[in-house]
Formats: structure tokens, C-alpha cells, sequence
């Protein structure tokens, strides 16, 4: 029996892992790096131990680090989670030669499945070799890992070579392996995989299908179970196929094989050999748990001989800290308030702690499970839409417009869905009366310290905001019934103190709930920026300027330039690497770089000047 369990992993995926453990009687441990020091995976482990280091490949990318963190912790098993070195032979193989348990497949099917390449050899296809211009489009795609990480859509031959760089480097940084090939990619298809689950006595069970089409750089943005609109003839080939290649490497424990579905073909993508992020939507629909069971599977025990019967929906949405309006930058910063009312939440934050540069954005997943899928899109939309997040910009409003959209709701969608929809998506109106609401609490907070009504007319008080990047200007004043808006349009104060202001908008009452976190202030679901009376005239930057659109580390700075140089409106300028993923920032302008301030290896924070690039006249 296994008494004690380290996951060599970080964040949502092991708190995860964690509950289950808990609940099971098994001691935990948790490794971290420095500035996971204080995170959550490793607050609540039973035991933590350090990985001296920041970046993940000093760290949790240090199988031998984690074997002897794991020997010295007394546990007597290890569980990978999901990325870093869960689809790593050798870290299988270092963690079992411990005389651990290895909590996963074999190493020998981890080795045939984990790399795309010798996959694809498997299932008797090949990647391209020599790629010409009828092969395009093509897919460049890293032969480890996941999550969207190391790949490229190449449309055109003359930036074949440029996307084969950039995605080596960022799967050799994300997973320690640059390998990367190429493959023909498919338009307008649909991501749908099944998850399988196999023991050691021969038993093989194909828990069903999910539909995970609407992506974002490659990586799922909203997953579902069962995959619908599947003919009964697909769906019982996918399964086949899932099973088949199982059984080719007489695979053990949880995995999934993915494919792409288009005029109801099934093209084979891949085989993860590990749990998946969206493995919640399978839990909910077949009454599982899948971690209870990988361990069950570690520790020799069969499965019985057929799956539990599926029942409803379930969906679920990843959400992440970045700004898709800003071609999806990620964010960072204190996460001050997270709560999504009435479904199950998946997330390695609580409130009050930081959202760092160094690992992936997502800050939570949240599962909505009903009888039907109409009900569980509704369940989730709605627990999104009256969620409370208070922090770093992030995708829920996104999340809660994809979930509505009448594409997404017809289970029309592809993968190609946010190349066709992300504008008219994020191009929501915030709620115009916020700003007003903002604007009373604050002077209620204030009014103890000499506001207040007078019997001479007081001045109009003004307060700007930013929101949505856009400034708006508020105006109010104490009159003979407390505080007064000077907005008119059918708009009448009927509460305001620092938490809670009521309007009666054409007759309508609505509630604004207001919290403040320093010059950052939350209206409901509305984020604002509580602008200085008289902008600093130091904060104007040059025309032309570069600045980094998020914190994160300068990797490269484009070969030869040097200021003085001529540089082209378009041309890469400076990569920036953030939460395991580059970031290219190009030339605003045709001219001459007069400033470079980037330097490799250089940390920047969000709005530092990298670059000026002066307009040729």
C-alpha cells in the first residue's frame, strides 16, 4: 500500500493530487521551487521541500532533484502531474530505480508515446520531411510536451525557418527537449480525444470522449464531455483506435489519445501518456476519480472489467491570467479575491497570493456538471459571470462569451474558432455606470474626514478611471440628500457607502459592489484604475517607443541590431519569454532605433521602455 506520496509538480495540478491523497489516508509532499516558496501545492503538502532555482529547468525540470527530495521526504511514491517530466522516460526509470513507485505508465510506453514522432511511427504515419510550398499549411510542433508549447502554424516557406527556431527554444525551455517536427495541418477541425485508463492485469477502459476545439495558441481554453454532434460509427471508432494504440505499448495507468476530426475523419494527433488538465469533465460524467484510481493502478489492484456508465455533461473552462485583447499577454500580480459560486473549482491560488513570470497563467479551472449540455453551458456561464476576481486582467469575460456564443452553443465549433471570433469576444462594454459607483464609495470612505452636505451648493467633485483603457471622468456632489450624480440620464443615488452603492437607473435599482486594493478598484465584475486628478508629465513616453507588454525575461534581441540601425514597421525586435511562453515585440514604425535598453537575459517589468524606433520623416 502506498502511505506517502510526492507529486513532481507545482500549482493547481498538485493541490489536486493533494485532495485526493488526503482523502485517501496518503501522506503528501511537495517540491518548489524559490518563488513558489510560499504557494499553495506547498502550504498545504504535508511535507515541502525546496528546488534551489527559479526557472523550471533548475528546478522542476531536475528529476534528480525530485527523486532525492522525494527519498528524503520518506515518501514511497511519486505522481507527475501534468508537463514538466510526466511524459519523461528517464525520470519514470531514476524515480522506480529509487525503489519508488512510479504512479504511471511503464517508462518503455511512456518512451513510445511521449515523443509525437515515434508515435506517429507507431500508428504508421510519418511527419513531413522537405516541405514545399503544396504541403503548406504546416503545423511545427515539439515532439515532447504539450500545452500549446513549441508549436507554430506556417502558412508561408519563407518563415518555415523562423518558426522552427523560436519553437525549439521554447520546448528545449518548457520541457528540456528541442525537438520539434513538422506535420500538415488541418483546417477547421475538431480537437476530440478519449482518456483512457488500464491496470496491469490486461484490463483497458475508454472512459469516453471530450471535445476540447476552442484553443488559444494550441492550448485548450474550454473542454467538454462527452464529445457531441459524434456519429455512433465515429465515436465507436475513436475509441478503438484509443484502445488500440493502448494496448500496442501495453500502456498502464490514465492517459488520452487526441485527434483531430474533420468531414468525420479521425486524424491521430498524439498519445499522452499522463493525466490531462481537463480530466475533471471525464470525473464528472462517469463519477470518478481519476487520481484515486492512477493510484489504485500503482498499487496492483484491477479495475473491474467494465467503465462506469457516463451520465450528463460537463464542461470546463481554464481561467487564466493574461488579456486576450492584447494578443492573450500574460499577467501578474496579487490575486486578491477568487470565487466562482456554485461549481467545482480547481486552483493552486488563494486569496492574497502573487502570480509570477516563471510558469504557466492559469489561475483555476472551473467544472459545471448537469443532465444535459444546454444546462451544464448555462450552470458555468453564469457561475463565470457572478464570479469574484480580483487581481491581474483575466479571460472570464471571454470565457463567458465563448460559453454563449451561438457557434459554441450549437456545437459548431473548431479549432479555428478564436481565429474567427476572438474581436467581436473581447470587445465587451463594461457596465458604463461603474465608474459612478466607484466614484461614490470612494467619497462615502472619505466623507467622515470633512464631506458632507452644506447649505451652500458644493462644488462638483471629479474623479477619473481608467477602464478598458479608456479614461472616463465622473462627477458628483454632497447635496440636501446625500451624495448626487451629476451623470443625469434617468441616474439616482438611493445608497452609496465604501462597499455597496445602489442607482436607480430608469427606474431600475442595481447593486455595485465596490472593493478597493490601492489605486486598483472592483465594481461588480469591472476592474478600474483610479487615475491621478493631474497626469504626471513624466510618464508620456516617445513616439515609437517599445515597451514590454508583460514582465517577464529578454531571450533574444534581433541578430545585428544596435542603435543607429535602420529597422522596417513589423520587424521582430526583442522576444520576451513569460510564463513559459515567447512573446515577440516587433517595430512600431519604419526608422532608426535610436534607444536600446534590452539586454539578454535582463528581467523587465510590465511598461519598461525596450526600444525606440524614431519615424522616418
Amino acid at each position: 500500500m502506498i502511505t506517502s506520496v510526492l507529486v513532481a509538480n507545482r500549482g493547481e495540478i498538485a493541490c489536486r493530487i493533494f485532495r485526493t491523497c488526503a482523502e485517501l489516508g496518503i501522506r503528501t509532499v511537495a517540491v518548489h521551487s524559490d518563488p513558489d516558496a510560499n504557494a499553495l501545492h506547498a502550504r498545504v503538502a504535508d511535507t515541502a521541500v525546496r528546488l534551489p532555482g527559479a526557472t523550471p529547468a533548475e528546478t522542476y525540470l531536475r528529476g534528480d532533484l525530485i527523486v532525492k527530495a522525494a527519498v528524503a521526504a520518506g515518501a514511497d511514491a511519486v505522481h507527475p502531474g501534468y508537463g514538466f517530466l510526466s511524459e519523461n522516460a528517464d525520470f519514470a526509470r531514476a524515480v522506480l530505480d529509487a525503489g519508488l513507485v512510479w504512479i504511471g505508465p511503464p517508462p518503455e510506453a511512456i518512451e513510445a508515446m511521449a515523443s509525437k514522432t515515434r508515435a506517429k511511427e507507431l500508428m504508421g504515419l510519418r511527419p513531413l520531411g522537405e516541405v514545399g510550398a503544396s504541403d503548406l499549411p504546416v503545423l511545427v510542433k515539439a515532439a515532447a510536451g504539450g500545452g500549446g508549447r513549441g508549436m507554430r502554424i506556417v502558412r508561408r516557406l519563407e518563415e518555415l525557418s523562423a518558426a522552427l527556431e523560436s519553437a525549439r527554444a521554447e520546448a528545449a525551455s518548457a520541457f528540456g527537449d528541442g525537438e520539434v517536427f513538422v506535420e500538415p495541418y488541418v483546417e477547421n477541425g475538431r480537437h476530440v480525444e478519449v482518456q483512457l485508463l488500464a491496470d496491469t492485469h490486461g484490463t483497458v477502459w475508454a472512459l469516453g470522449t471530450r471535445d476540447c476545439s476552442l484553443q488559444r495558441r494550441h492550448q485548450k481554453v474550454i473542454e467538454e464531455a462527452p464529445a457531441p454532434g459524434l456519429t455512433p460509427e465515429l465515436e465507436e471508432e475513436l475509441r478503438t483506435l484509443a484502445v488500440r494504440a493502448a494496448r500496442a505499448v501495453s500502456y498502464v495507468g490514465a492517459g488520452t489519445v487526441e485527434f483531430l476530426v474533420a468531414d468525420d475523419t479521425a486524424h491521430f494527433l498524439e498519445m499522452n501518456t499522463r493525466l490531462q488538465v481537463e480530466h475533471p469533465v471525464t470525473e464528472a460524467v462517469f463519477d470518478v476519480d481519476l487520481v484515486a484510481l492512477q493510484i489504485a493502478v500503482a498499487e496492483g489492484r484491477p479495475l473491474p472489467e467494465s467503465p462506469p456508465h457516463a451520465r450528463g455533461h460537463a464542461v470546463e473552462a481554464r481561467l487564466y491570467a493574461e488579456d486576450p485583447a492584447a494578443a492573450w499577454a500574460p499577467q501578474t500580480g496579487t490575486l486578491h479575491r477568487l470565487t466562482v459560486p456554485g461549481v467545482r473549482l480547481d486552483t493552486g491560488y488563494e486569496d492574497g497570493d502573487e502570480i509570477g513570470v516563471h510558469y504557466d497563467p492559469m489561475l483555476a479551472k472551473a467544472v459545471a456538471h448537469a443532465p444535459t449540455r444546454a444546462e451544464a453551458i448555462r450552470k458555468l456561464a453564469g457561475a463565470l459571470e457572478r464570479a469574484t476576481i480580483h487581481g491581474p486582467t483575466t479571460n472570464r469575460d471571454l470565457l463567458v462569451n465563448s460559453l454563449r456564443h451561438e457557434e459554441f452553443m450549437t456545437a459548431a465549433m473548431t479549432t479555428a474558432f478564436y481565429d474567427r471570433h476572438l474581436t467581436p469576444l473581447t470587445s465587451t462594454s463594461p457596465d458604463p455606470h461603474a465608474p459612478l459607483a466607484a466614484a461614490l464609495a470612494d467619497a462615502h470612505g472619505r466623507s467622515r474626514f470633512g464631506g458632507g452636505w452644506r447649505n451652500v451648493p458644493s462644488q462638483a467633485q471629479v474623479k477619473r478611471y481608467e477602464v478598458a483603457g479608456e479614461e472616463i471622468e465622473v462627477r458628483y456632489r454632497w447635496g440636501r440628500e446625500g451624495l448626487e450624480a451629476e451623470e443625469g440620464g434617468g441616474v439616482r443615488v438611493v445608497h452609496a457607502d465604501a462597499r455597496l452603492v445602489v442607482l436607480e437607473v430608469d427606474g431600475v435599482q442595481r447593486r455595485y459592489e465596490v472593493s478597493r486594493y490601492g489605486d486598483q478598484v472592483y465594481v461588480n465584475a469591472v476592474a478600474l484604475k483610479a487615475l491621478p486628478r493631474f497626469p504626471d508629465p513624466k510618464a508620456q513616453l516617445a513616439p515609437g517607443s517599445l515597451v514590454a507588454p508583460m514582465p517577464g525575461t529578454v531571450v533574444r534581441i534581433a541578430d545585428g541590431l544596435e542603435v543607429g540601425a535602420k529597422v522596417e514597421a513589423g520587424e521582430p525586435i526583442v522576444w520576451l519569454e513569460a510564463m513559459k511562453m515567447q512573446h515577440r515585440i516587433s517595430a512600431p514604425v519604419s526608422g532608426t532605433l535610436s534607444v536600446l535598453h534590452a539586454v539578454v537575459g535582463g528581467q523587465v517589468a510590465v511598461g519598461a521602455l525596450l526600444a525606440v524606433v524614431e519615424e522616418d520623416q
